[in-house]
């Protein structure tokens, strides 16, 4: 497993991660054994980096892994979580007295007194050129309730806007072979600025695994069925805001392209792998709903690709994937 530093943290994790909203709520149901039992896989096979946050199944997935770090006491695991959607996303609602009620609550959830990493959770656009916003993380800093902080965000603007900010240590952003924006401008930005990138729904919600069809059916709590077209919210976050069929057949030539590529690894492994590969990316956090899922992602930490996938996979997005969601970006 290849390791890194995440950003201004200055900690050294897991070019692999650990994503755990699936652990948490919107996936389908996932039982507290099976849970742990993913955080265990997952750490056996090397992740040093769990990230969560308060809303997934309203701090069911903190708590999860605060019971596993009381298991693990030892681990090295950095965890990094989320605030900000525990009301509506409102520009006023981003207050120091929200972010207190928000850190202290995920403290007692992940039992521990300082949270190693807290994200601002994609708040509206506004809320990155607040100073106020920043000062109250700032605070919270300073009494050590937080070790660092960063933001999670949607555009690609957002996420310029807060590398610029001095103490913004890390950005959360989507990115995959499907969602290629951040490429141009968000991870040089930050590769300058000393920030880290955290690469969110890196399968593109499973889509890069090759396993889905056009027939394939997913639960009703599972957020690939109640928000194709952001019913619930941002629709980047359910298979990169690409249109379903477009995104099966799309992903059907990744296979192929991947299996050329890497005969012996799963095209979700060369998905993580060429992401990881992107010049900046601190850690990438696929999702598992299970421990073989778990050791799967992680083993791809360690999965080099040769020279001229990269240019496949820009030639497959450019072709297939571009024009059809640029507007809806």
């Amino acid at each position: 497993m290849q390791r890194r530093t995440l950003g201004r943290t200055g900690r050294t994790v897991s070019v692999i991660g650990l994503g755990t909203w699936q652990l948490g709520a919107d996936w389908g149901d996932v039982d507290e054994a099976d849970a742990l039992a993913v955080l265990d896989a997952a750490h056996e096979a090397g992740v040093t980096f769990f990230d969560t946050a308060d809303v997934y199944g309203d701090g069911r997935s903190e708590s999860l892994i605060g019971t596993w770090l009381r298991a693990n006491p030892d681990s090295g695991v950095t965890v990094a979580t989320k605030m900000g959607r525990r009301l509506p996303q409102e520009h006023e609602n981003y207050s120091a007295e929200h972010f207190r009620a928000w850190i202290d609550r995920s403290r007692a959830n992940l039992g521990v007194d300082t949270v190693d990493l807290v994200q601002l959770h994609c708040p509206p656009t506004s809320v990155y050129g607040d100073d106020r916003v920043f000062d109250a993380l700032d605070a919270l800093v300073a009494d050590g309730s937080i070790g660092a902080y960063g933001v999670s965000v949607e555009k690609v603007e957002e996420a310029l806007t807060a590398i610029a900010r001095p103490n913004v240590a890390s950005v959360q952003i989507i990115l995959n072979a499907f969602r290629l924006k951040p490429l141009d401008e968000v991870l040089p930005a930050a590769r300058e600025a000393g920030v880290g990138i955290i690469a969110r729904v890196p399968l593109a919600s499973g889509l890069l695994t090759g396993r889905y069809t056009k027939d394939t059916v997913f639960a009703a709590n599972d957020h690939r069925s109640f928000n194709r077209h952001g019913e619930a919210f941002d629709v980047g976050e359910t298979f990169s805001g690409v249109d379903y069929e477009t995104g099966v057949a799309a992903a059907a030539e990744f296979s192929e392209l991947a299996r050329a590529a890497a005969p012996d690894a799963t095209p979700a492994q060369v998905a993580l792998a060429w992401v990881a590969a992107q010049d900046g990316v601190s850690s990438v956090i696929p999702g598992a709903r299970n421990p073989d899922q778990a050791r799967a992602n992680a083993a791809a930490g360690s999965l080099e690709l040769p020279p001229g996938f990269d240019a496949s996979v820009r030639d497959l997005y450019e072709r297939d994937i571009r024009a059809q969601v640029h507007g809806r970006w």
